[in-house]
């Protein structure tokens, strides 16, 4: 299994927090040979719909030293990921989660808002110091 990103804990507590229920840590993809692992999967109980609410979520921290190749790699897994869970979690929804400074310097300038309207990517935006979802994209 991978090394969990700086923020893993602090995100599942503000998830925690936010009325989720962590079913999964990590959240383990298979798709022929190969093993994915999502970095969390949760649900949160709707009482009006009688039903539940699943997501996975991939966490990513951004601390290497080309911003451009980072955000390259992760959409790339972000993609990756969500062809499996068409095939796989159908009842599930895949978000990437950031903390809100990666928003602000990433997904908030240009290149950030193509790339999440292009590819359709869900965000959750995090405060890793009060533990605290910020922020849903969509």
């Amino acid at each position: 299994m991978p090394a969990r990103d700086l923020y893993h804990n602090q995100l599942k507590n503000a998830l925690i927090k936010d009325g989720w229920i962590i079913t999964n840590d990590p959240l383990r993809l298979r798709w022929g040979s190969k093993d994915m692992y999502v970095d969390l999967g949760a649900e949160q109980i709707l009482t009006a719909e009688k039903g539940t609410k699943k997501i996975a979520v991939e966490l990513k921290t951004f601390g290497g030293v080309s911003e451009v190749n980072e955000i390259e790699n992760t959409i790339g897994q972000y993609v990756v990921y969500r062809s499996v869970m068409i095939r796989t979690e159908q009842d599930r929804s895949l978000y990437l989660a950031v903390h809100k400074e990666i928003f602000t310097d990433i997904f908030e300038e240009p290149l950030g808002r193509i790339l999440i309207e292009d590819y359709q990517i869900r965000l959750i935006v995090f405060d890793f110091q009060t533990e605290e979802i910020v922020k849903w994209i969509p």
